[in-house]
């Protein structure tokens, strides 16, 4: 779920992943924010419309525990229980 944090009004619900999310981060620009899920997928939302995700970034064979965006804001990286670390083009 999402919540205006000045207001404390709820925004939206994004729906998506299939597992618990362990960790989300925001896009400098604050326009998109990304998800780490125990579903083995990361995924891209648009914010405050999306309440679906824009993309899903498969391809870890397991749990995806961490993530960032790039400092210029053109990739994200994804790191995994599989013992992988994935660049993501935006």
């Amino acid at each position: 779920k999402l919540w205006n944090g000045r207001s404390g009004d709820f925004v939206t619900t994004m729906t998506g992943h299939v597992g618990a999310v362990y960790q989300v981060a925001w896009s400098s620009d604050a326009r998109f924010l990304v998800s780490a899920s125990k579903d083995s997928t990361a995924k891209l939302w648009e914010v405050p419309s999306g309440r679906k995700a824009k993309e899903t970034l498969p391809g870890h064979a397991d749990e995806v525990y961490a993530l960032d965006w790039s400092p210029n804001g053109a990739s994200v990286a994804t790191g995994s229980k599989d013992r992988t670390i994935k660049i993501w083009k935006h």
